[in-house]
């Protein structure tokens, strides 16, 4: 066998959690991700001196799900809270009316610090970027027991070769996505807005209130875009701002332009369908994430990385 440890290349939620399963079952494995820091599209970043949540909004957790259980453990230990169960729903015209659903949670040091809680103790390595995986298998031409790819599809497949590639993905497309981020010195929308859901608006499909959401009450709200306006926008992210402010306002009635704005972009937001298989593996490599294990959310990436180094454990 290979004298390398078994690879994970990603360090979102689905990496972290099949590397924390094979790392409990005593199986020497390492996480590599290109980023600083842990949290892959459950993104967080310190922006006017607190942290803002720029990925996954929130979570929800099916009722009796092993998935539920690791939400449990976080909210005991106070890393996550129960948010809300109602969203506003909002369209051009402004705020139409609410809706509920499941609870929501939260994280008052921002969601990647969920994922930061996952990666504790593993033998992580930022700053890492893998530049090719192939039969053996083989990361970057090393020979490995086993690696995973948790990242979105057209990501694993540039690191493929074409036969892998064609084994464990299909051509589905993912979607872009803009994150913008609007800043005021005071609040300008109803105290009870949590967020709201945006109808029939070529710009946005979802706010957040920030401030709400971590539980500190900055009047922050943060804007997801429509596919199509993100996709206009990559390579000149900044512009879409006052487009994305001028929507905000007309959805929540606020006439104050935002103080400041900042966008990030998320090239592969989320797929477009996700499968219902928990995983992909073939020849020792595997992919997980949110693009399996549907509907595609934070619980499914969890339960696809998951699921995916139980697999690897019985492959063994």
């Amino acid at each position: 066998m290979p004298s390398s440890p078994t690879t994970v290349v990603g360090a979102g939620i689905a990496g972290t959690a099949c590397a924390r399963v094979l790392a409990g079952a005593g199986v020497p494995v390492r996480v590599l991700d290109r980023g600083r820091r842990p949290g892959g599209r459950m993104a967080s970043r310190t922006l006017h001196d607190r942290t803002v949540d720029l990925g996954a909004s929130y979570l929800t957790a099916e009722d009796g799900s092993e998935f539920a259980t690791q939400v449990r453990d976080w909210v005991d230990r106070g890393l996550a809270r129960p948010w809300t169960d109602t969203f506003a729903v909002a369209g051009p015209d402004g705020l139409r009316s609410t809706t509920t659903g499941p609870v929501r949670y939260a994280a008052p040091g921002g969601t990647r610090s969920l994922v930061a809680d996952l990666a504790g103790g593993l033998d992580l390595e930022s700053g890492r970027t893998v530049a090719a995986v192939g039969p053996g298998p083989r990361v970057d031409g090393e020979e490995v027991p086993a690696v995973v790819l948790a990242m979105p599809d057209p990501q694993a497949r540039r690191l493929l070769d074409a036969d892998t590639a064609g084994r464990l993905l299909d051509d589905r497309p993912w979607e872009p996505s803009l994150a913008v981020v609007l800043g005021w010195s005071r609040r300008h929308w109803p105290a009870d807005l949590h967020g709201a859901f945006v109808n029939d608006d070529p710009a946005v499909t979802w706010v957040a209130d920030d401030g709400d959401r971590r539980g500190d009450g900055a009047p922050v709200l943060v804007a997801h875009t429509t596919a199509e306006l993100a996709a206009a926008h990559l390579e000149d992210p900044d512009a879409a701002a006052g487009p994305v402010a001028a929507a905000v306002g007309r959805a929540l009635g606020i006439d104050v332009p935002p103080e400041w704005t900042t966008v990030h972009r998320w090239t592969h937001a989320r797929p477009a369908q996700a499968r219902d298989e928990p995983f992909g593996l073939a020849g020792g490599i595997g992919v997980c994430g949110d693009g399996w294990s549907a509907p595609s959310r934070v619980q499914a990436a969890w339960t696809s990385g998951t699921a995916l180094g139980r697999a690897l454990l019985t492959a063994r």
